[in-house]
């Protein structure tokens, strides 16, 4: 199997470097500014962005990092402090910030508390060598937080779902967690409303029932290695 670093970017050292995160600092605080007076997040993030010269990595970084108070508050409300029975996992998303963790790749942590990847999908998936490791410590962390099952959900249109699904399940065999998996064509859609989500994916966390924390949990614990930038 190939060894990939997913979500690698030779100039994120720098970009993400001491200087590059003082400037995003800079920008993130007048971003929040005005995410907290109503202004939309694309149009407000495009004149701050522009304002600092930032790169386009910078620019998605900010828009991943920074939410407006009121709907980190609200998210604070529906996040579980501790997993319920059965777990509802936003699978692309969940697998793919553990590879970028093992990767030794950028990552942020955003105002909400999650942690998140610049790696994106754009429709197009492959299983890297990384990945096996990434779904151990998904399969396992869920067995030893007693969780009954684990609904796994990937996106039907992404290439090679149907390959990580075999892979899940597989190595799924054998442990206590009971663990589903279903491709679906529109997953953000599907978790609107549950309970027990697992993403980073701010949209479904403004519109679930309640979410659980877990790459977080699985990545300060498991990869402490792992490159987390926290700008605030």
């Amino acid at each position: 199997m190939e060894a990939v670093r997913r979500g690698y970017e030779p100039r994120d050292a720098e970009a993400f470097g001491p200087r590059g995160q003082a400037v995003l600092r800079g920008a993130m605080e007048e971003l929040r500014f005005l995410l907290n007076r109503g202004y939309e997040l694309k149009s407000a993030s495009t004149f701050i962005c522009n304002h600092y010269l930032l790169s386009e990595r910078q620019r998605m970084a900010l828009a991943r990092v920074v939410s407006a108070d009121a709907a980190l508050e609200a998210r604070r409300g529906r996040e579980l402090a501790e997993p319920p029975e059965v777990l509802i996992l936003d699978g692309f998303n969940t697998i793919i910030t553990l590879e970028v963790a093992l990767s030794g790749s950028l990552l942020l942590e955003g105002m909400d508390g999650t942690v998140r990847d610049l790696a994106g999908l754009r429709g197009t998936y492959r299983v890297v060598d990384k990945t096996l490791r990434a779904a151990d410590l998904l399969l396992d962390r869920l067995e030893r937080l007693e969780v009954r099952r684990a609904e796994f959900l990937l996106d039907r249109q992404v290439s090679n779902s149907g390959r990580l699904r075999t892979l899940l399940l597989e190595r799924a065999e054998g442990r206590n967690t009971e663990v589903r998996v279903e491709l679906d064509p529109q997953v953000d859609r599907r978790l609107y409303g549950l309970p027990g989500v697992v993403t980073a994916d701010a949209v479904i966390l403004d519109r679930c029932e309640s979410w659980y924390n877990l790459n977080r949990r699985i990545i300060r614990e498991s990869v402490p290695e792992a490159w987390v930038v926290r700008l605030f």
